[in-house]
């Protein structure tokens, strides 16, 4: 009779506890109310933008003129010295990410 009563104890503590710890959970879930919802961030029309070369902010109307414009002549090549130069800067950079503990 004893052990029966013990088990019930126990069965109903670890359910209050289970239910307490998740009762917060639900509302610390929703996102904060000035959040805008994500519906309408996808129905607004976006006019502004910024320069694909240097990232100043420009207008809808400059940056179709600007696009325009790289369509018409593209930014110069690099040469192929350079192009390796950057090539092998890139690869020791993602090098040195992996191994951080090599001093090259």
């Amino acid at each position: 009779m004893r052990s029966i009563r013990f088990l019930v104890l126990t069965v109903s503590i670890v359910t209050l506890i289970a239910l307490n710890s998740h009762w917060g959970s639900a509302v610390m879930a929703l996102p904060p109310p000035e959040d805008t919802p994500e519906e309408i961030l996808r129905t607004q029309i976006i006019t502004e933008a910024r320069s694909p070369i240097d990232g100043k902010p420009l207008t809808a109307a400059e940056y179709a003129e600007l696009q325009a414009q790289l369509q018409k002549a593209p930014p110069p090549k690099l040469t192929s010295n350079l192009r390796q130069t950057l090539f092998l800067l890139r690869l020791r950079n993602a090098l040195r990410q992996v191994f951080p503990f090599l001093n090259f």
